[in-house]
């Protein structure tokens, strides 16, 4: 079963081998700083990717260690890579759905301008969608909203109106 914390692992995995192929002698401690967690949590990481056969490590200098991906590690972080793209594709279309239901729901009230309460990813899937079905954006106060909370989508009729959540 992939679980989240599965899919984090995975997530870990693929940047770990994209930055060492980028630099095979990149340190632990430049790794931890690049992808924002501990030494420990990276040597950990390392450890098992080295286990598996997905890397291998080689003493470059006196203190100093090479990172070599592997042919597997190789078919692994294509693997990962491509597991991603999948599910940003996966959740890039359903935003889109929800947000063009909520839009739907405007449009029966025949409004066609709506705020978005939002920055990031999420809201540059909204807006396009808003676009492509032919809304106005507006930073009017007063008009609709689309509020993006995470990777929720609501839709607030006023601004002091209860919102329409997404489960």
């Amino acid at each position: 079963m992939i679980t989240a914390d599965t899919k984090s692992e995975e997530y870990r995995d693929l940047a770990l081998l994209q930055e060492i192929e980028a630099d095979p002698d990149i340190s632990q401690a430049r790794l931890a700083e690049e992808l924002g967690v501990a030494i420990g949590t990276i040597n950990w990481h390392i450890k098992r990717l080295v286990e598996k056969g997905f890397v291998k490590v080689k003493r470059a200098r006196r203190r100093k260690l090479r990172y070599i991906i592997t042919p597997e590690g190789i078919a692994l972080r294509t693997r990962l890579t491509v597991d991603y793209i999948q599910q940003s594709f996966m959740l890039f279309r359903h935003i889109r759905e929800r947000v063009m239901i909520l839009l739907g729901e405007l449009e029966e009230m025949d409004i066609h301008t709506v705020r978005l309460v939002a920055e990031g990813d999420v809201a540059d899937v909204c807006r396009l969608t808003c676009m492509e079905q032919h809304f106005t954006l507006t930073d009017n106060p007063e008009a609709p909203a689309l509020i993006v909370d995470g990777i929720k989508v609501r839709l607030a009729l006023k601004s002091s109106e209860t919102t329409h959540e997404e489960v």
